[in-house]
């Protein structure tokens, strides 16, 4: 039954937009205007994404739902203002059931802001403060999803680990004991999607290479709630930094380093005496690399991250992903992707050892294809196989998207 709804929508919704194009260009038009005296150019843009899922129970991945089915209906609005050559401010608000596909009520949430500055033409030197996703990787560039070819992110990006930011295990039995598919998404991943954390940025660009350093207030696998400075402070900051190469138009190869507490404030009265959040860190180190030539791009990270646990130790994994892209002709385009993730041990107190997650991989298969330059449908197939009780499971999505 929901399937058939999700079917008349998509079929409505493509209808719909196809035959307003003509109003969504004159929109384009309409939403780009001047302010002060013409000395400021502003752009007001939207995406509204239309999103279907279909998972085994219990669901893989940041879909923060036990169901089978979900209907998850996106709305993103986006401002960029442009004040003379030098500053530049962007914001990002959606209305949603929540960051991540969820089965919870709409509302309305401030996810970006930010000002940057760029004293030079040349792209030297860039300062960026405010509230955006992370200079680790490449994929953040890509995240969105008119430029992301699939419809989930990839693995580092949202397998939930056993690490949790607002729990203290008493022992390593506890800490690597399987949680229920009810509460997985309150533990986290390597790195929590976009990562829209608060803080400030220096990034640029010398000849072929590239720098970007940052300071936020929350580590890479933060959950959403921890992402705004009036809900984490600076008291415990994370450091985060990247350099690429670029040795020529088609390729750009990069290494990032992040180090920072994950554990929120509350947390704090739970840990061993004499230990604050500040005594656990997560600690990742990544490389990443792209090509893109024709009809074919390919995208890849690695990421080796490294999580201190209290009455546990360190708990270390490694996730990485291989991303392809064909267009076969300027609207129709197909995507493979391989992820895989590696766990290692800890010791078990008894003078043993465990593992602290069960290694698994996923392979995911997308096709896309764009109706107008303000239309865009995408179908995603995912098979994950875990080498543990999940076993092997299955999901599918659809995404219909209308751009403005």
């Amino acid at each position: 039954m929901k399937l058939r709804i999700l079917r008349l929508c998509i079929f409505v919704a493509m209808a719909t937009a196809i035959h307003a194009e003509d109003f969504l260009d004159s929109l384009d038009e309409t939403l780009t205007f001047s302010v002060l005296n013409d000395r400021a150019q502003v752009r007001l843009s939207g995406a509204l994404d239309i999103e279907y899922y279909y998972v085994d129970e219990p669901p893989f991945g940041l879909v923060n739902s036990t169901a089978n089915n979900l209907f998850n209906p996106r709305l993103s609005l986006f401002l960029d203002a442009q004040f003379g050559p030098k500053i530049y401010f962007f914001a990002q608000a959606r209305v949603d059931r929540g960051f991540d596909p969820a089965s919870d009520d709409v509302r309305m949430r401030l996810d970006e802001y930010a000002v940057r500055f760029t004293p030079w033409e040349d792209g030297r030197l860039s300062i960026q403060l405010g509230k955006f996703s992370p200079i680790i990787g490449n994929w953040m560039a890509r995240h969105l999803s008119w430029d992301n070819p699939f419809i989930t992110a990839p693995l580092p990006y949202e397998h939930i680990t056993k690490i949790s930011e607002i729990e203290v295990p008493t022992s390593a039995a506890e800490f690597t004991h399987d949680f229920g598919a009810d509460t997985a998404y309150e533990y986290n991943p390597v790195i929590w999607s976009a990562d829209y954390a608060t803080g400030v940025s220096v990034s640029g660009r010398l000849g072929r290479f590239e720098y970007a350093a940052e300071m936020k207030n929350s580590a890479l696998s933060a959950r959403p709630e921890s992402w705004d400075a009036t809900e984490i402070g600076f008291d415990h900051p994370t450091f985060s930094a990247r350099i690429g190469w670029r040795p020529t138009i088609a390729w750009n190869l990069g290494v990032s380093a992040s180090r920072g507490p994950y554990m929120r404030p509350e947390v704090e009265p739970l840990l061993p005496r004499g230990r604050g959040i500040g005594d656990y860190m997560q600690t990742v180190f990544g490389q990443d690399i792209s090509f893109a030539k024709g009809h074919f791009q390919i995208w890849a990270e690695l990421y080796e991250a490294r999580f201190e646990v209290p009455n546990v130790g360190n708990a270390d994994t490694l996730a990485y992903y291989i991303e392809t892209k064909y267009k076969f002709t300027p609207e129709f385009f197909a995507a493979l992707r391989w992820n895989h993730q590696l766990f290692d041990n800890v010791s078990d107190g008894l003078g043993g050892k465990i593992a602290w997650g069960h290694d698994l991989w996923r392979a995911d298969a997308a096709i896309g294809y764009r109706f107008t330059p303000h239309t865009q449908l995408k179908l995603q197939y995912s098979m994950e196989s875990e080498d543990g009780p999940r076993g092997q499971s299955h999901a599918f999505g659809a995404q219909f998207t209308v751009r403005f």
